[in-house]
């Protein structure tokens, strides 16, 4: 007996590893209305002004000379070095490309 190569495999892929139509997908992410739930407790038990004290407080121990908090302020203000000149190549990108597509209609 031979196996028909077009039908999809059990799990509902194709030949190369695609979900195929009909496919309902995984079961999710069990933990996700408890995550949920606790973040909306989070939000309600964190004020606008503790969120201010705590970056307060992260500031001068930055100043102070603590690495990882400075390394943090850092990040949070300026972005990571690596997603910066990510994105300064991404925009290169897009202006060869948008110079090629001019270049190609005149």
């Amino acid at each position: 007996m031979t196996k028909d190569r077009h039908a999809p495999p059990a799990d509902m892929r194709d030949a190369l590893g695609r979900f195929t139509k009909g496919n309902r997908g995984g079961p999710g992410n069990p933990h996700a209305r408890q995550v949920g739930r606790l973040r909306a407790a989070l939000l309600t038990a964190v004020t606008d002004e503790d969120v201010a004290a705590i970056v307060h407080r992260l500031v001068q121990l930055a100043l102070e000379g603590n690495v990882q908090a400075a390394r943090e302020v850092l990040d949070r203000c300026l972005g990571r070095p690596v997603e910066a000149d990510l994105l300064e190549r991404m925009e290169a990108i897009e202006e060869a490309l948008v110079a090629t597509e001019a270049r190609r209609i005149a």
